[in-house]
């Protein structure tokens, strides 16, 4: 089964918000955050696990994928990795700094994949403005995109509280960054029927200006097709 990107009508309003977020500023961020992953290395080695897990050639989804910094990093690890993000400005960028990968404008709560197409598949940071009751949603929809045994690899900040952004690089618009707590994601991996492989937590990497904790989990889908 493949489920269709619902139209904007049908968008859940903190959709169309992070939609117009990163259209808006699309090219600010990638000019500062043009050396990651390459600046940072335990994260990399992160990711480069993730690679070695899933194995080469494996098919797999950087949902959330903004300017296709990890998107590229996957590729050169050898994964069949395609871009997914909401924000068709994120999207030219990632086309034009990557010209040999694919990339699609699509939603985390309705992927346009069938049941079960995904060996990996990795959200890098990007979770970070769903309201917590949609997040069992999202994981349902990672669960369902993923095969038997296919592993999923989330990255967020940790924290209680929201952090607001408003009017960045001097553009008109405001978005919430939403920190979260590696155990209630835990939980609502394994609500979703995922197991858990791995937890790390990492401090702050103040050269990055990282204010809080990072947060990397690994969870594996179970055996069986989905439910």
């Amino acid at each position: 089964m493949t489920i269709s990107r619902p139209a904007d009508t049908d968008q859940p309003e903190h959709v169309l918000a992070t939609r117009a977020f990163y259209d808006a500023i699309a090219e600010d961020y990638a000019v500062m955050f043009r050396d990651l992953p390459a600046a940072t290395p335990l994260d990399r080695s992160l990711l480069a696990g993730f690679a070695e897990l899933v194995g080469k050639g494996a098919r797999v989804a950087d949902v959330g994928c903004g300017p296709g910094r990890v998107t590229g990093y996957l590729a050169s690890l050898g994964l069949d990795v395609h871009g997914v993000d909401l924000s068709s400005s994120m999207l030219a960028i990632a086309r034009r700094e990557n010209p040999g990968l694919r990339f699609e404008q699509g939603s985390m709560l309705g992927l346009d994949l069938p049941d079960g197409a995904l060996a990996g598949l990795v959200s890098w940071y990007s979770t970070i403005h769903t309201p917590p009751e949609h997040l069992p949603a999202v994981y349902a929809e990672f669960r369902r995109v993923l095969a038997p045994g296919g592993h999923l690899l989330v990255a967020f900040q940790m924290g209680d509280e929201p952090r607001r952004h408003e009017r960045p690089w001097g553009h008109p618009v405001t978005l919430d960054f939403r920190r979260m707590r590696p155990e209630r994601i835990a939980e609502l991996m394994e609500a979703a029927g995922f197991a858990l492989v791995q937890r790390t937590v990492r401090e702050p990497d103040t050269r990055q200006g990282e204010p809080t904790p990072q947060a990397f989990l690994v969870a594996r889908a179970p055996d069986g097709p989905a439910s």
